[in-house]
């Protein structure tokens, strides 16, 4: 349904956007990530017409957004990250006003479809209320009613929840998961734990480039140069620690309390050493309380990737 194929863009001497190419097949929801001034937005502009690329093409539902630019954007919500709307304007007079735009001519299907909207954003009881006089959490939700008011079957998020507060945050991060059933979602945002959480994929840009596409857990297991198996023991420190130091594969014992019965074994990449950490426990007699191999997360795959920014 998206398709970016070597995409450039270039303002000035500076390459903004870097030959990006991915692919998001229908009813996939993907997080698009990077530090700032990595080349979200302008990639974005580019997938939605806003933009043309120096080099490269981009597809949305088969269209050529280059040379069907209108008929992509009939098929396309977009939230930009200024998320442009009109103060002066009522609630219901904004999606009104964005109905027509879109096409919703007919004033009786356009008054079903603002109602469905008003209700699937959770916006009815601000019905009434001028855009001018609404939190910024509800005028976060109005620009998504505003981006499907036409029922596009692709949307386009530029930073969905910036500058929500946590509450806010979570609410529209609800909102994202009820519409990713009916959509092909492209998400950019900085709230990790947000693209986890929400996202089937993540795609991390850097520099104009990118740099990585797959599952949180994909990204994890393919950067992670060393495991870290998480150790509970109840057993003389130092002993401990030497004893799980010996293992097999063991690279380091970190001890992270000063007191305490918790140990951290790093070891080489693809080594596990639960079953030895267990065996090690038995022959010693000392009681296991818990044994776990930790992954990467996906906020220490992203510092691994744009660590260089």
């Amino acid at each position: 349904m998206i398709t970016a194929v070597n995409l450039t863009k270039r303002f000035g001497e500076r390459v903004a956007v870097d030959h990006v190419s991915f692919d998001i097949p229908r009813g996939q929801v993907v997080g698009f990530l990077g530090p700032n001034g990595a080349g979200k937005t302008t990639t974005m502009r580019l997938l939605t017409a806003y933009l043309g690329a120096d080099e490269g093409r981009a597809e949305l539902a088969g269209l050529s957004v280059a040379d069907k630019p209108l008929e992509v954007r009939r098929r396309l919500g977009y939230l930009p990250e200024d998320n442009p709307l009109w103060d002066d304007l009522e609630l219901t007079e904004t999606l009104h006003f964005f109905g027509r735009l879109r096409g919703l001519a007919d004033d009786a299907a356009r008054a079903a479809r603002v109602k469905a909207v008003v209700k699937s954003c959770g916006l009815r009881r601000e019905v009434g209320t001028k855009v001018g006089e609404l939190s910024k959490g509800f005028r976060q939700r109005l620009g998504l009613a505003a981006a499907i008011i036409h029922d596009p079957e692709i949307l386009i998020l530029d930073e969905p929840t910036s500058g929500l507060d946590p509450n806010q945050v979570i609410e529209v991060r609800d909102l994202i998961r009820e519409l990713r059933a009916q959509k092909t979602m492209l998400i950019s945002t900085h709230i990790l734990p947000e693209a986890a959480a929400v996202c089937d994929r993540v795609i991390i840009i850097n520099a104009g480039r990118l740099v990585a596409d797959g599952t949180p857990a994909d990204l994890a297991g393919q950067l992670a140069d060393k495991s870290r198996l998480h150790v509970e023991l109840r057993a003389p420190r130092a002993e401990a620690a030497a004893a799980l130091a010996g293992l097999p594969g063991a690279v380091r014992v970190v001890a992270p309390e000063a007191e305490g019965e918790s140990f951290v074994v790093e070891s080489a990449a693809g080594t596990d050493l639960r079953e030895a950490a267990f065996r090690l426990a038995v022959r010693n007699d000392w009681p296991i309380l818990s044994l776990r191999l930790e992954r990467l997360s996906l906020e220490e795959v992203f510092r691994a990737l744009t660590q260089n920014s």
